[in-house]
C-alpha cells in the first residue's frame, strides 16, 4: 500500500507543476497581473479559439486529477492505510 501512496504524491507533484504552467499559457483577460507584465497589449497572432479551448480542456482535465490525488492521499492519512 505504501507504493501506492507514493504513486499518488508523485502524480500530485507532477500536477501541481503541469497545472501551474497550464494557467500561465491561458491568454490573460485584461485589468490583472497580466497587464502589469505586458499581457495588456492584444494580439491575434497568439492562438486560434480552437487552441484557446483545447488548453482550457486540457487545464481542467489536470486540475481533475490534481484534487484527485489530494483526496485520495487525505484517505490514505485519514483512514491510516499507509
Amino acid at each position: 500500500m505504501e507504493i501506492i501512496f507514493v504513486v499518488f504524491q508523485v502524480i500530485l507533484a507532477l500536477t501541481s507543476l503541469l497545472l501551474t504552467l497550464m494557467i500561465l499559457l491561458h491568454k490573460g483577460r485584461g485589468g490583472g497581473l497580466s497587464d502589469m507584465f505586458g499581457g495588456g497589449v492584444t494580439s491575434n497572432l497568439g492562438s486560434s479559439g480552437v487552441a484557446e479551448r483545447n488548453l482550457n480542456r486540457i487545464t481542467v482535465i489536470v486540475a481533475l486529477v490534481w484534487v484527485s490525488s489530494i483526496v485520495a492521499i487525505g484517505l490514505f492519512t485519514r483512514f491510516d492505510v499507509i
